[in-house]
């Protein structure tokens, strides 16, 4: 019967129907109703209950949460991260596993140390130790805020008990790992450059960098070689032969100790504008470009090797370059020899070192030069720039000066340009012990989704430098180490650690160092090795917070009971290859000689629908609060999993508004499919599947492959197939199918008639499945739908206490899907006709309709069709169908081959209750006005 018009219906044959009944709400109400949803589950205690259910599982899945820092409200992605993780663990959880979910913060660091400098506007007014305590009164403030905002997501774990970095436990753990790797030799402490941020005043870590383009100045130095000339210079003596260099940082002129060149590559002496100068043969053309000279000629041609060891006069300062030989020179850029300055560069540091150059470095921590730099002394090095240059054109050794723009490191925390810095540092040897090696075995024993995760950190672990863990500041663990007041020597061990953590594990954690003397920290009777002294200072550095939270597979999983080491999944944004993904692999492999994760899962960044980086000053940025406050955490549940997060995931007030309406569509389906269960009792009314009707061990079986598509998705971690799954069948397989033609059935039928409890019995495992399905996405709805499913037993408290659907094998029959996906080929058909005829005026509703059938030689057609005529009226939404074999040609289905489709006007009378036309209409006259068959269905 028509939806539309069911008003239209005489009252007191209305009121024989089984319309729909249900207060389940047609609105979401997302933003009002949630919070009490989150309230239940706490009172109940859902994820306590949840571990107990599963404490026997013969599977445990443990998925390790990387620490979000805590610092400031969350931003969308978190909340992608975060709903990422719960739809992953609620599913494990389902699925029959036990999957415990232990959120922690990443307390420590330089931005929490910023932000109380700035509230207290001087630092050096108060002590480190109260320092650290109003750093960690911040940290434990926005921890709390950050809490509440994930629970209000919907995300259920061990809240009440997170881990935390600047737990007294975990320093202590963290304390005792750096034990083990100086134990094993892979700590050292040297000097050697670093990135080194003048604003913030610390190293940093690569990771703790991002590029930015800057405009620098580009100059051409000459320096001029001393005597000895190298032998092909010899000749050219008296002219006073030149070395030129290029360089983008004059201000690392001052440090300069050497020049580059490459053995293999052929150099050249030219003549230029009157003087002799230097480069190498494949940069001559751009070189004489740059420099504007005419008339160059070459003099002589020889290879680098040539010039190895002589001595170049530094361009203003009383001090001789050496020439040296070095692989990284190359033809990109530049004259083809480097300027060289082993206190200022990674690459200059190493090739500095086999030639035995101080490494040198006149620049103090904020950046400034030094008093050993005569006229510069105090200056900021960016500021010192056009100084160099006019000191450079002044003695004539500046040959071109020009602006270029570049991509250059900036600090990610200030986003102010950084330097590199020789510096007294710690540092992990990638070396020692064959670690680079070790690390890059391991990667490939781990699953990385997606697949080219692996190439990503291979080839950073293959390129990257020792790890300085080591930083400048206060906020964080120290670095456990002391130094002898009498000769200087360095004290570390493991030994000394583990006294060390035991103290803050008993002390309140990593504020003893801070509060305690050496003596008061050093095992009793602590003596020099070197000279006997009994005088200590203790290190004042700070541990690199990317080691601390790289230790949490250490403090947290081999530490937290119900956990274990190594993690099943590493689940955070594809940054952390260079971050937490990169650090846990390091520490794990360097004393556990394994990855500590089976598999590490990568999604991308959140962007506005036009790819673009979400910012709300350039007016394309969303909030989680916003959207929660708008339409309800729900929403934004569904926004992770409708997009496919292996890419940046896009999302705007429109794409929004595209998933309120999917999300609106399965609501009021499963609204539907409760509404027509409001007088079915499972133990009373369902029918056995033997008995159920055709249609329905139809839709059973797609509801069963619905299931099983789901299942494999959530296992594969492709979560917008589970969406997509679950939208199509509520709007295809159910809306557009099942339901519009069940509804005569439902509705008409007698109350406790089979056909109608058959059609129930559908709908009942039907929405049982679809609710679990739908739980680890859209949790809220879950568990509201799950209050108005009719069950057989006492009802578990949440349908997270209920395990991951799977039907009976019966619901499963290929026969019978086939046999209906060919019945509803023909439907197809049989709607196209309709149209026709309703376009031609012939019909106007479908129910107007008697459909004739006939066709082309096409046996097994027909037997299908004459087997189920008695359905057919019922499958196209018609009031009759005829098996008619003598249609014309014109009758021929344009849709389906070897189907004649014809429509005519039904014969008979418009039945008052059910609106079909029936000849029948009439023939009882107590109810002139309605069919045979709903005069069976009246109430007796």
């Amino acid at each position: 019967m028509p939806k539309a018009a069911e008003g239209s219906i005489p009252s007191h044959y209305k009121d024989t129907l089984n319309l729909p009944k249900t207060d389940f709400p047609m609105r979401g109400n997302l933003p009002k109703r949630e919070p009490g949803t989150i309230r239940r589950w706490q009172e109940i205690d859902l994820y306590g209950k949840l571990q107990a259910a599963r404490g026997t599982a013969a599977e445990t899945f443990v998925l390790h949460d990387g620490p979000p820092y805590a610092n400031g409200n969350i931003h969308l992605g978190h909340a992608l991260n975060k709903v990422l993780k719960d739809i992953i663990v609620k599913f494990r959880t389902m699925a029959g596993a036990r999957a415990p979910y232990v959120p922690g913060w990443d307390c420590h660091g330089l931005p929490i140390e910023l932000a109380m400098e700035k509230s207290l506007g001087r630092k050096g007014e108060i002590s480190k130790v109260e320092f650290r305590k109003l750093c960690r009164e911040y940290a434990s403030r926005y921890v709390a805020i950050q809490r509440e905002e994930f629970r209000r997501l919907g995300i259920l774990g061990d809240w009440p008990n997170p881990y935390l970095t600047m737990d007294p436990h975990y320093e202590a753990a963290e304390v005792r790992e750096f034990g083990k790797l100086v134990e094993n030799g892979a700590v050292y402490r040297g000097r050697k450059p670093v990135l080194w941020c003048p604003s913030c005043s610390t190293a940093l870590a690569e990771a703790e960098v991002e590029y930015e383009e800057i405009s620098s100045p580009s100059i051409y130095v000459a320096f001029p070689l001393a005597e000895p000339m190298p032998a092909p210079l010899a000749p050219f003596a008296d002219r006073h032969p030149e070395l030129v260099v290029w360089t983008t940082t004059p201000w690392t002129l001052p440090a300069n100790l050497a020049i580059a060149v490459h053995p293999d590559l052929r150099y050249v002496v030219v003549e230029a504008s009157g003087r002799l100068l230097v480069v190498a043969r494949g940069r001559l053309e751009p070189f004489v470009a740059a420099i504007g000279a005419d008339g160059v000629q070459v003099l002589g041609e020889f290879p680098g090797t040539a010039l190895e060891n002589a001595r170049a006069r530094h361009p203003w300062i009383d001090r001789d370059s050496l020439v040296i030989l070095s692989g990284h020179v190359t033809l990109d850029a530049g004259t083809g020899l480097v300027h060289t300055a082993p206190g200022h560069g990674q690459e200059d540091y190493e090739v500095g070192l086999r030639y035995g150059l101080e490494v040198y470095a006149p620049v103090d921590a904020q950046g400034r030069f030094t008093t050993e730099v005569d006229g510069l002394g105090g200056e900021f090095v960016f500021d010192a720039d056009p100084s160099i240059i006019a000191r450079l054109r002044e003695s004539g050794r500046l040959l071109n000066a020009e602006k270029l723009r570049h991509s250059y490191p900036h600090c990610w925390r200030c986003r102010n340009p950084v330097i590199f810095r020789a510096t007294d540092q710690w540092f992990v040897s990638m070396e020692h012990g064959g670690l680079r090696r070790r690390v890059l075995e391991a990667i490939d024993r781990v699953r990385w989704i997606p697949a080219w995760g692996r190439d990503r950190i291979r080839g950073m672990m293959e390129a990257r430098p020792d790890w300085c863990i080591s930083r400048q500041r206060d906020w964080g663990v120290p670095i456990v180490a002391f130094f002898c007041l009498g000769c200087g020597e360095t004290l570390v061990s493991r030994q000394i650690a583990e006294h060390v953590a035991a103290l803050f594990d008993r002390q309140g954690g990593a504020d003893a160092w801070f509060e305690r003397s050496p003596r008061e920290l050093l095992p009793d009777a602590t003596r020099c090795g070197k000279c006997g002294g009994s005088d200590f200072r203790k290190e004042q550095d700070i541990l690199d917070v990317w080691f601390d939270s790289g230790m949490s597979h250490v403090a947290v999983l081999e530490s937290r009971e119900g956990l274990r080491w190594p993690a099943d999944l590493y689940l955070e944004g594809s940054d952390q290859h260079r971050g937490w993904f990169h650090t846990s692999l390091l520490t794990a492999v360097a004393t556990r000689d394994r990855a500590p994760y089976e598999a590490v899962l990568t999604h991308g960044f959140t962007v506005d629908a036009e790819g673009r980086k979400m910012s709300k000053s350039a007016g394309t940025g969303l909030s989680p609060q916003d959207i929660i406050e708008r339409h309800g955490a729900e929403i934004l549940r569904l926004w992770v999993a409708a997009e496919d997060y292996r890419d940046d995931v896009r999302i705007s007030q429109e794409i929004v508004g595209r998933l309120i309406e999917a999300f609106r569509r399965i609501r009021n389906t499963a609204r539907f499919l409760i509404a027509n269960l409001y007088d079915f009792e499972p133990a009373r009314d369902a029918v056995s599947p033997e008995r159920l009707l055709e249609l329905d061990r139809w839709i059973l079986a797609r509801t069963r492959d619905l299931a099983e598509r789901c299942r494999a998705a959530y296992a594969a971690y492709e979560f917008h197939v589970v969406y997509h799954a679950l939208n199509n069948f509520c709007s295809v397989d159910l809306s557009a199918l099942y339901l519009d033609i069940t509804k005569d059935r439902l509705y008409c039928s007698p109350a406790s008639g089979e056909a109608r409890r058959s059609g129930q019995t559908a709908l009942w495992r039907i929405l049982d499945v679809m609710v679990r399905l739908m739980a680890p996405i859209l949790s809220f709805t879950a568990e509201e739908i799950w209050a108005h499913v009719p069950t057989v037993a006492s009802r578990p408290e949440s349908v997270f206490l209920c395990d991951f659907p799977r039907l009976d094998a019966d619901a499963c029959d290929a026969e019978l899907l086939e046999t209906w996906d060919r019945l509803l080929a023909v439907r197809d058909a049989v709607t196209k006709a309709l149209e026709g005829a309703r376009q031609a005026g012939s019909i106007g509703h479908s129910l107007e309709a008697c459909v004739r059938l006939g066709f082309d030689r096409e046996e097994a057609l027909e037997r299908l069709l004459t087997d189920h005529l008695a359905e057919l009226p019922t499958l196209f939404i018609v009031s009759q169908v005829e098996i008619a074999p003598q249609l014309g040609e014109d009758a021929r289905s344009p849709v389906l081959p070897g189907l004649r489709v014809a429509v005519a006007r039904a014969a008979g009378q418009k039945c008052a209750r059910c609106w079909n036309y029936r000849t029948s209409v009439g023939s009882d006259a107590a109810h002139p006005t309605i069919c045979a068959r709903c005069v069976s269905a009246l109430p007796r």
